[in-house]
């Protein structure tokens, strides 16, 4: 007889999994408030009488140029910043396929295929509505709308005070994690200039002997780190995105064994992204100036900005939700007995929050500081908001629904640490 948990979809984790991503989700809402504060504050700025200050701080130029590291403030925190968000990520999405839900294929199926899916509707909406507007040269940003922020998602969830269920939870942590990885691949096979073989083979040595020091054990940082720093330089050098070598990095780091270090490296790392590395970046990307009511109503029905915030607001929402309706029907399983589809659609919407890498991917389209470049800022502001309000009429329709099942995900009668309810998925 087969297991009938295998015909049902967003089941819940076991419970140190569940116990696991909730740690993550808190650190990332805190990151999330201080991104929204980073954005707030740069598009006062950038809209103030002061705005000159700030477009003078964005565009000021330091560091070595015989090694080609001489850029903008800006481009420092897109470049260099990010880098350490997307060695998490490596981290993370190590740690998912190895020792986490996206180990067993009938549980990594649904956010593998509902990532998949929001990253094709949105893109061909964007395409569309771009090349049916007569502007086919803006096809080049069609990644835009494509990626998640999930510090900006449980930034909005926490604003709500919404008991999501940890089933729900999981599926949009582990959505955004696959997310940022096809965003990596996007930004490394789309978003690649002037590749320079050389110096991508020379960051070969550096990544090779950081690899291999952390899987002997080695922890001393004032080692790795220069590794660590050498290989980003090199990638940088190469014409790929630096971006890239944090998540090749991230993926070298040992989850299980005897020198497992994934779990430690994630816990002192992600508070420097999510706390400092992220909202500076925001700080950098998100000032846009619109130049008044009239400019940012031209701005608004421009070509670019229209097709980020159709991606963002009804493309992702759509790819994710059909996926994973499709998923169901051709599967024949169904929702778990606690949640509804409208439980799905409100997560699908919570998907539609993009902005730290759809940011990052409008200044690789379109570059910085061009009439695009701050079409895209406020395409994805614009949209991510709007996202963000439509999810949270559909969760908070639910919210009575969530506090049950939030209670009996959190009775532990045995006193044993561990919730009845997880005890009884795992008999």
């Amino acid at each position: 007889m087969s297991n009938p948990l295998s015909r049902r979809l967003l089941t819940r984790s076991t419970w140190p999994e569940a116990k696991r991503l909730s740690e993550i989700l808190r650190q990332e809402t805190v990151g999330g408030v201080l991104l929204l504060i980073a954005a707030g504050a740069a598009l006062l700025w950038a809209n103030s009488p002061w705005s000159d200050g700030y477009h003078a701080l964005s565009d000021f130029m330091f560091g070595p140029e015989p090694v080609h590291l001489h850029l903008s403030v800006s481009a420092w925190a897109a470049d260099g910043l990010l880098a350490i968000f997307f060695f998490v990520v490596g981290v993370e999405l190590k740690r998912e396929f190895v020792a986490g839900d996206l180990r067993d294929p009938r549980r990594a199926a649904l956010p593998i295929l509902a990532a998949v899916g929001g990253m094709v509707v949105p893109a061909a909406i964007f395409v569309t509505i771009n090349v049916t507007s007569g502007h086919p040269e803006n096809v080049v940003g069609w990644a835009v709308p494509t990626a998640t922020d999930i510090a900006f998602a449980v930034a909005v969830l926490a604003v709500l005070s919404t008991h999501l269920p940890s089933a729900l939870r999981t599926f949009l942590l582990t959505l955004a994690v696959v997310d940022d990885l096809l965003a990596i691949i996007v930004i490394a096979f789309f978003y690649t200039d002037d590749l320079s073989p050389s110096a991508l083979a020379l960051a070969l040595l550096p990544a090779g002997l950081f690899a291999l020091c952390i899987q002997r054990g080695v922890r001393h940082w004032w080692l790795l780190v220069p590794l660590a720093v050498a290989t980003w330089a090199l990638v940088h050098a190469s014409g790929v995105h630096a971006t890239v070598a944090g998540v090749l990095l991230g993926f070298t780091v040992p989850v299980l064994g005897r020198h497992a270090c994934a779990e430690n490296v994630e816990r002192r790392l992600r508070p420097v992204s999510a706390g400092f590395a992220v909202p500076v970046f925001a700080f950098f990307a998100a000032g846009v100036t619109v130049g008044g009511w009239s400019g940012f109503v031209t701005d608004l029905v421009s070509p670019v900005t229209l097709g980020i915030i159709a991606g963002l607001v009804i493309g992702k929402p759509l790819g994710v939700l059909c996926t994973s309706y499709l998923l169901a029907r051709f599967t024949r399983a169904d929702l778990d007995d606690d949640l509804a589809w409208r439980d799905v659609l409100g997560v699908s919407l919570l998907a539609g929050i993009g902005f730290t890498v759809s940011l990052l991917i409008g200044e690789l389209a379109f570059g910085h500081g061009t009439a695009a470049g701050d079409n895209v800022k406020i395409g994805v502001l614009v949209g991510s908001v709007v996202a963000g309000v439509l999810a949270s009429v559909v969760l908070l329709s639910r919210n009575a629904a969530y506090r049950r099942i939030c209670e009996l995900e959190t009775v532990d009668a045995d006193h044993d640490g561990v919730p009845d309810i997880y005890d009884a998925r795992q008999d």
